[in-house]
């Protein structure tokens, strides 16, 4: 049991999936994984563990923003041993390229977060996502693509489409630099998030593995936006992605 989880040793799976919204974490429990039980309640954080394929997977919510998120993150590395961090969560698109429902996986995360200014005392570090991970993903992704269009399959049957690339994990989700976003995009920064830097940051200093995997609830340029029933329900997508990623790349022995 750590500050902010109450799991018993061995009651969390190497392998986590992290969305934002812990009401996320139980719909995925309940429609992902089998015999799922739930490990943790302490300030409504829910958190589970099933199996996938025969395979333990948890699901933890973590919160908005890269501070909560690295609570958790903190507390699953060096009190539960995880290994694979994978977090599935919402993104707003930066760019036309992408549309509502859309899955972004994110290579590398820019930020203008001062988490990483005081730890690396004004160096920039460059948050990227575990290679395996994101070759895993891709290739799950683009799987279902094979003689039947592109995209990959959502539960419903329809079809999203997947792009890979940067995002940005802002500090703030009310931004009042619209100049910078469009700086962003002109960089080829495809969506705002809120925690996958520090996603990466924590799991390059602990050997980790992490990636960030994100569907667009809502459109910066168009202003097209999902309700909050279909970002908590309806993002099946990027969930099967990210579960076959973590089941195709192998833990550390």
């Amino acid at each position: 049991m750590s500050t902010h989880i109450a799991a018993a040793p061995g009651q969390v799976a190497p392998r986590i999936l992290l969305p934002g919204d812990p009401l996320r974490a139980k719909w995925i429990a309940e429609n992902f994984l089998e015999d799922a039980d739930c490990y943790n309640e302490v300030r409504g954080m829910l958190g589970f563990t099933g199996t996938y394929r025969g395979e333990r997977v948890s699901v933890q919510g973590t919160g908005m923003g890269q501070p909560s998120l690295s609570i958790y993150v903190n507390e699953l590395i060096t009190e539960y041993a995880v290994q694979q961090l994978v977090r599935v969560g919402s993104c707003g698109a930066l760019t036309e390229r992408l549309a509502l429902r859309d899955v972004v996986i994110a290579q590398a995360a820019a930020t203008d977060s001062s988490m990483n200014s005081h730890r690396f005392q004004g160096f920039h570090y460059p948050a990227t996502a575990d290679f395996a991970l994101l070759r895993h993903a891709a290739e799950a992704a683009e799987a279902p693509a094979k003689g039947a269009g592109s995209g990959v399959q959502t539960q419903g049957g329809a079809s999203s489409r997947h792009l890979v690339g940067t995002i940005f994990s802002s500090d703030s989700f009310y931004h009042d630099r619209p100049d910078l976003t469009q700086r962003l995009t002109e960089f080829g920064v495809l969506a705002v998030e809120m925690e996958a830097a520090e996603l990466y940051t924590l799991a390059a200093k602990h050997d980790r593995a992490a990636l960030a995997i994100c569907t667009v609830s809502d459109h910066i340029v168009t202003g097209a936006e999902t309700t909050a029933q279909e970002r908590e329900q309806t993002f099946g997508a990027m969930v099967t992605m990210a579960l076959d990623a973590m089941l195709a790349t192998p833990l550390p022995e």
